[in-house]
Parts: structure tokens; sequence; C-alpha cells
């Protein structure tokens, strides 16, 4: 419909105007049958003009030339090829559009000459290249804009994307942190229950009471995590070191030993819910994956700018890990904040080392 009417009103407006113009011409001839559908011949083709700019402006401008050396009265006819013009500068840019426009200058330009002579050329050649310079370079500022427009509409999108990513990932750490975590426990416990049950039922009845504990802080996590992704607010409580004690009597229930060295002291938010679920993964792979561990050493080393703090279990034959949800998340929550994990074994069991740098310290 644009494009119809990109030809249909510029039309109109040309017959219009040729029209009345004729009456106000001394000596012009008025506006014939032939001078009207030969108007039209120039504005058809500015239907196609979007899929061939440049043959449908050579096309235009000819006719438009062919049009005011007639015998047919004079009129804003320059208006056609204009638009083809601008088109052309638009879709294909300002070196084609200019050298094309300045191409037809030249070539009509010796059509004058070898028809009138010097005398042919008057202040309509000065106005010809202003109007090719002037239609080009409102076409390159219109393109430029058009350009700009779709480079924020892409940068955009690709925010969008790139927030999308960063927050599915980020649900995906807290999840898999609450969950494992609280499974670990579970499925140590009910290990021991099931080991118990006949010969010392009162730690049968203490390794379920654990399951039952262990379960009610992985559901009340749970819900926390979910209801910040209903409402789109973090409204959950943060995690922090200051409930570190729990952590360490969960892999106490599953029957390690815990020795804890050092102290956190106080930390920015981020940090500490950060060192916190490192803190709780670690943990959890000694549960899950450590080859007859029977403790864990824990060790909070706080120095001016930064925290580290080492988790290391005393299992036996430990080999470096592929890859996998926990080690990543660690790496990923630490790298968000500046600092580096890494892990190595030590001893014959395995050690998880992050360093966290602290906003604002010197």
């Amino acid at each position: 419909m644009g494009r119809v009417l990109r030809v249909v009103l510029p039309l109109g407006f040309v017959l219009g105007a040729t029209s009345s113009a004729a009456r106000w011409q001394p000596g012009a001839p008025p506006l014939t049958a032939f001078g009207a559908l030969w108007l039209v011949a120039i504005a058809l083709p500015l239907l196609l003009a979007h899929r061939y700019p440049l043959p449908i402006f050579l096309l235009t401008a000819a006719l438009t030339l062919g049009y005011y050396a007639s015998d047919n009265p004079g009129g804003p006819v320059i208006v056609l090829p204009t638009i083809a013009l601008f088109v052309l500068t638009k879709i294909r840019g300002p070196l084609v559009a200019g050298s094309t426009g300045g191409s037809l200058l030249v070539a009509a330009g010796i059509a004058l000459f070898a028809r009138h002579g010097l005398a042919g050329f008057d202040l309509r050649t000065g106005l010809g290249l202003v109007w090719v310079i002037a239609v080009v370079g409102i076409g390159t500022a219109v393109r430029n804009g058009v350009a700009a427009a779709r480079a924020r509409r892409e940068q955009a999108d690709e925010h969008r994307h790139r927030m999308a990513e960063q927050e599915r990932l980020t649900i995906a750490r807290e999840v898999h942190d609450v969950v494992a975590h609280s499974l670990a426990m579970i499925n140590v416990q009910a290990g021991v229950a099931a080991h118990v049950a006949d010969r010392r039922p009162e730690q049968a009845k203490e390794a379920l009471l654990n399951i039952k504990e262990a379960s009610a802080s992985a559901l009340k996590d749970l819900r926390a995590t979910l209801a910040v992704l209903r409402s789109g607010e973090d409204k959950a409580p943060a995690p922090s070191l200051a409930q570190a004690g729990e952590l360490f009597d969960h892999a106490r229930a599953a029957g390690l030993a815990v020795r804890v060295d050092g102290e956190p002291g106080e930390l920015p938010a981020p940090v500490d819910g950060a060192a916190y679920r490192i803190l709780q993964e670690s943990l959890t792979n000694v549960v899950r994956h450590a080859n007859q561990a029977r403790g864990v050493d824990v060790r909070f080393e706080r120095k001016t700018g930064a925290l580290t703090l080492l988790v290391r279990d005393d299992g036996r034959d430990a080999v470096e890990p592929a890859p996998g949800h926990g080690l990543r998340g660690m790496s990923e929550r630490a790298a968000a904040l500046g600092g580096a994990l890494t892990t190595s074994v030590v001893d014959g069991g395995f050690q998880v080392r992050v360093d966290l740098p602290i906003e604002g310290e010197l």
C-alpha cells in the first residue's frame, strides 16, 4: 500500500501542477492526453524502485529529460526521478547514487552542448547539480538513520538475549545448589538408616530425623527460589556465611569430621552469597564423590581486599574430575565477581580454592 501511495500521490501532484502551470505559461500548449500518459509512464516504474533501484532511476530520469525536451508544458516532473534517486541512495548507498546521478548530468550536458552549444547551459544546469547533491545527501542521512536504528534494535535484542541467558544460568545454579546439597545429605542418611534399621533402631531414627531436616530445608530454599521466579523480584533471603554452621552440621551428620580454621569476617552481600554457595557445593561434592573421606578441612583467609576459601577432604586416590554443573557453577560465581576458582589433588584428597576480591578494601 505504501509503495502505491508513493506513486499515486506524486503522480497526482505532478499532473495537477503541470496542467495548472500550462495556463500560466505564455505560449505553452495545454497538457494533452499524450503528455499525461507520458507523465504516467514516468511514475509507474516507481512501483518497482525498491527491487530495481538503479534501472528505475535511469528510466525515470531519461523519460523526464525527454519530457522537458519535448513541446509539453513544463511542471514539477522532476519530483518523480527525485523519488527514484532517493530510493536508490537509501538502498544502494551514496556512492552508487552520486556517481549515477553525476553521470546522468554529464550525459545530459553533452546532449545539450551537441544540440545548442554553450547557449544550452543556463541556471537550470547548475540547479541539476544541486538537485543531485541534495537528494543524495538527504537519502544518505535517512539511510544512516535507518541503519543506526537497526543497530540499536539488534543491540537491544542481543542485550535481552544475554540477560535472559544470564538469568537462566543463575536460576540453574541456584536450583542445583539447593537441590544437590540437600539430596546428597538425604541420600547419605537414607543409606545409614537402611544399614542400621534392624540392629540399631535409635541410629536409624536419628538418620530419618536428619532426612526430615534436610528435606524441610531443601523445600524452604526451593520455595524461596520459585517465589523469586514468579514475582520477578529478589525477595528471597540471601545466602550468607553466617549460615555456614548449618552446612557443617549437615556434613557432620553425613559422617564427616569438619574442621574450620579462620573467620570470613564481614563481607559485601555478593561476596558473602557466592562464598556460601561455593562452600555448600564443595561440601556436597565431598559427601557425594570423595573416596573414603573421613573429614574435611575448611579454611577462611581474610586479607585486605580479598577472601580466600579452601575446602580440602582427606579422601584417597582423588583425580581431577570432568567439569560438571557444580564445578562450572562455582567457577561462574567466582568469575562474576572478578575472582578465580582452582581445584587440585592434595595428598590423595581433593581441594577447592577460591579467591574472591572485596571491592572498597585497600
